[in-house]
């Protein structure tokens, strides 16, 4: 059983642990009206900041990702004495030979894109260029104003507190430690991006397992409220938001409770990134407390531990650095061939054919063509609805773009991110895990369609 601490924090630790809170709270998890629709400030934030930037932040990501390929280049030829002794250029450069490869094709794809080299399947607006020129501006923006205000929400005592709250909740049902509602709600409400960067942060800093991070990461980065309407739209079935989101978040929670219980999820090691596990007695609550006095405890604790500003802004910029050069290499890697291989190969046509008799047996017209945008999702998010536009069935084009928002592994942005990441996952695994969840949503938001047509 864990020890109560026999000191009792200051009562400055109590401004400490609130006013950051509240304020990271504010900026990850409010959503407010913006250009039409709501989202949260630190997106709203990263907006602007692209619109500032204009045609200049394509620049700046191609000057970006040549300087991460260039520096990991010269680590691993050169491998100079001075780069050692920083810990930081370390971390930044000194990266695996598999890991080195995906930053060079990421490099060579941001040259084809940006330059228009070669084959234009490569560097069209629905590939390359989408990732390019759509994606990677929005993502560096995102990533500055995360990577900068994330330790609002990670070293102030809020996981603490709420990981404690929550702990009796999400133990039993999902298996994970209370505080990863804070990484779903940051997704839910703003950007699944931003989920997966603290769930990554969160996993590092030895606060979850290996298997507590991945099925954070593929469970419960849950596509934000703005782009779930964002997909509705592009499917003409804006009307039907509201039975639209209740199916999203009924599917979603069957697949929450379900996947992570089946492998591949289920055969992740409970071991910590050092090797070291969780204490049994790790989510006790000491004798003398009752859940609400001991999460106030560990969150005026955590307080008091917390930083001293120089070294939160330090921590901060190191964040945005490990993810601009080491993130977006990875991201138009991934993204640019996932997009290519939809695009101009029929291999996820072919890989959907199997789904032709489980949708007949759903009953839901246009089966075939229905088929074809099931596995598509697992390169970009948008293509199903984009196909299913053309469908004439309303149920179809619904189930369809349903079960694309609760797939949620898309390797344009969020697979690449995990990909990218520090948590121990494989392509195919992620690939299994997005199999699973279809097969999981698939027949549950069927039987609401026919609720609701």
């Amino acid at each position: 059983m864990p020890n109560a601490p026999t000191n009792h924090p200051a009562v400055g630790s109590a401004w400490k642990f609130v006013l950051p809170s509240l304020l990271g709270i504010f900026l990850f998890m409010l959503p407010l009206p913006y250009d039409g629709s709501f989202t949260i400030p630190v997106a709203i934030m990263a907006k602007s900041l692209v619109a500032a930037l204009g045609d200049s932040a394509l620049w700046l990501v191609v000057g970006l990702i040549t300087l991460s390929a260039l520096m990991s280049t010269y680590t691993l030829i050169a491998k100079p004495n001075w780069l050692g002794k920083n810990a930081l250029l370390t971390s930044l450069f000194q990266v695996s030979l598999p890991w080195y490869v995906v930053r060079m094709v990421g490099w060579v794809l941001v040259l084809v894109c940006a330059f228009e080299l070669g084959p234009q399947a490569i560097w069209s607006g629905d590939t390359g260029g989408l990732i390019l020129g759509d994606l990677l501006p929005t993502l560096l923006s995102v990533f500055i104003f995360a990577g900068l205000l994330l330790p609002l929400l990670l070293n102030f005592g809020l996981l603490e507190f709420v990981g404690t709250l929550l702990s009796k909740i999400m133990r039993p049902l999902f298996g994970l430690p209370g505080r990863s509602a804070v990484d779903s709600m940051a997704s839910w409400l703003g950007d699944g991006s931003v989920g997966i960067l603290l769930t990554n942060k969160q996993y590092e800093d030895k606060h979850y397992t290996q298997r507590e991070g991945v099925v954070i990461a593929t469970t419960f980065s849950a596509v934000s409220i703005t782009f779930s309407l964002v997909v509705l739209a592009q499917v003409n079935l804006e009307h039907m938001f509201a039975p639209f989101y209740l199916t999203v978040c009924i599917a979603g929670l069957a697949a929450a409770v379900i996947v992570p219980r089946l492998p591949p999820l289920s055969g992740f090691k409970d071991q910590f990134i050092d090797g070291s596990e969780r204490k049994q007695d790790d989510e006790v609550i000491p004798a003398g407390y009752n859940t609400i006095t001991w999460a106030w405890q560990l969150a005026l604790v955590q307080a008091g531990r917390a930083s001293h500003p120089k070294q939160l802004a330090k921590q901060g910029v190191h964040n945005v650095l490990d993810m601009v050069l080491g993130v977006l290499p990875v991201i138009m890697a991934v993204g640019s061939v996932a997009l290519v291989v939809a695009e101009y190969t029929p291999i996820f046509s072919f890989l959907g054919k199997p789904f032709i008799p489980l949708l007949e047996l759903l009953q839901l017209p246009e089966a075939a063509r229905a088929s074809e945008t099931l596995v598509v999702g697992f390169a970009d998010m948008f293509i199903p609805s984009i196909l299913a536009a053309s469908i004439e069935a309303d149920i179809t084009r619904f189930v369809i773009a349903a079960v694309s928002v609760t797939q949620l592994i898309y390797l344009s942005e969020v697979g690449a991110i995990i990909m990218g990441s520090q948590l121990p996952v494989k392509l195919w695994q992620l690939f299994a895990i997005f199999l699973i969840r279809t097969l999981v949503t698939l027949p549950i938001i069927a039987v609401m369609a026919h609720l609701f047509f």
